[in-house]
């Protein structure tokens, strides 16, 4: 058969001439382009021309409508972004952005170690630099993003404890709460744990009096979603262990190089998100979640994500780095008796994070949770001087975000926002959906790229829209 047509062919897109269309499905042995839908039913099939404006006919054409569309968004190099709730505005060095666009890596979607040897080990590099930093023996390559890496923790502490509860802070990102319920759901029963309304710390009590053995873990995140340190770690930890549980701590890996590690107050599993190590914001991502333990054989089978690991090869002083334990845990090896069923990973942005902690260091992520920390907490004062404004609202050490707490100011977080933003300022998120119970208060987000200049700007202009 023929494909004829009227339409003009785009030089640009690959396999549209009608003549190439016509040898791919000669190569298959179908007649046409309906054979391939034939499995569709009728019904569902559009019977019409999609409502679409005219095709453009040359690439530059398409260039400038898309950069036209594109040019309407705002993006935090116009406006100041105050923003966070698991996605912010971190600084990454152009090296990351130049070593990810190799076409090496960003075009490796998968592969066998005689073919991809280098991501292989990049990947490795990538994991011993991240067992490093949260000072665990074993990393996973990162899944897709921090709920996955959190609601994966949960369904590894129900394996390995043969129990069918979770517990779980109610101070957590919302979002990631709703993943861990759905992802979940089939295998585990979730019951939160209250905070001390004060100083927004976990409360023990509560945690103490829901323990049985029935729970599998308890998972926490540290800070908190309000930015609240947890001080607690070690007599949580305490409990846990007393009633034959799991500890699992979310974390921020930036905050690793000022506070102390989850596996030293107790930690069993350490998950969280690489997004502040060296990856831009992509409409909330990029994202990359991580899982850490130590080299238990108990705590390692149950990993179902892909793990490389480092070996001696048959040539004298070569290493060779590929799967650990490929067949026994993945859906990868063994789609039916995988751990758990697990897709498209980030192992791109795995690379990316490696290069990002390799330039910095122990050193440099000191320095970058120092100054952090440094200007969260002269946000956290300046902010606090206005008048019928509480900031922080929980009275705990924060780290980069905090809340403000502006139910006495008689005005709504929404409306503030909205009037900060004619000033090009992107205020803290709304919390009174999310968590009612805090009325109208704001998660504000500091990070190393915010100035001394900026935080004041941001003063000011709360000072006069409150006034």
């Amino acid at each position: 058969m023929s494909i004829k047509t009227n339409y003009f062919i785009h030089p640009y897109i690959p396999n549209s001439v009608p003549e190439v269309k016509e040898q791919m499905l000669k190569e298959i042995g179908a007649k046409n382009i309906d054979e391939l839908y034939q499995d569709i039913p009728n019904s569902l099939r559009l019977k019409k021309k999609m409502n679409l404006p005219e095709a453009l006919v040359s690439e530059m054409e398409l260039k400038q409508h898309v950069e036209k569309i594109l040019n309407k968004n705002i993006s935090i190099n116009e406006y100041i972004s105050f923003l966070g709730g698991g996605c912010a505005a971190h600084y990454v060095p152009s090296i990351c952005d130049e070593i990810n666009g190799r076409s090496e890596f960003l075009t490796a979607y998968a592969g066998e170690p005689y073919e991809d040897h280098g991501r292989f080990q990049a990947l490795f590099e990538y994991q011993s630099l991240m067992a490093e930093l949260i000072d665990v023996d074993v990393v996973n390559v990162p899944t897709f993003d921090w709920a996955q890496a959190a609601s994966t923790s949960c369904r590894m502490a129900q394996r390995i404890t043969k129990r069918n509860k979770i517990l779980i802070s109610k101070f957590i990102s919302p979002e990631r709460m709703m993943v861990i319920k759905n992802y979940c759901h089939p295998v585990l029963e979730i019951e939160t744990v209250e905070h001390n309304n004060e100083t927004g710390l976990i409360d023990l009590r509560d945690l103490k009096s829901k323990l049985n053995s029935d729970v599998a873990g308890f998972y926490f995140e540290n800070p908190s979603y309000f930015g609240v340190i947890e001080e607690h770690g070690k007599k949580i930890s305490s409990l846990l262990k007393n009633n034959k549980s799991l500890m699992l701590v979310g974390c921020d890996p930036i905050s690793l190089g000022i506070l102390e590690t989850p596996s030293n107050y107790g930690a069993d599993i350490t998950c969280g998100d690489i997004q502040s190590l060296g990856l831009h914001m992509f409409y909330g991502g990029a994202t990359g979640g991580f899982i850490g333990t130590s080299d238990n054989v108990e705590f390692v089978k149950e990993y179902p994500s892909r793990l490389f690991g480092i070996s001696k090869t048959n040539v004298e002083d070569e290493w060779g780095f590929g799967d650990v334990l490929y067949d026994e845990r993945t859906s990868f090896g063994n789609r039916e008796g995988g751990k758990e069923f697990v897709g498209t990973a980030s192992a791109l942005w795995g690379i990316t994070s490696a290069v990002y902690l390799s330039l910095m260091g122990p050193k440099g992520m000191y320095e970058v949770g120092q100054t952090i920390l440094q200007k969260s907490h002269y946000a956290i004062n300046e902010i606090g001087k206005i008048k019928n404004l509480y900031s922080p609202k929980f009275n705990a050490s924060n780290f980069k975000e905090f809340v403000v707490d502006f139910n006495n100011t008689g005005k709504k977080v929404s409306s503030i926002n909205n009037l900060l933003q004619k000033k090009k300022i992107y205020g803290g998120k709304d919390l009174s959906k999310d968590f009612p119970e805090l009325g109208q208060s704001a998660l504000f987000c500091i990070t190393e790229q915010h100035t001394k200049s900026d935080i004041d700007n941001l003063v000011d202009n709360l000072k006069k829209i409150l006034s």
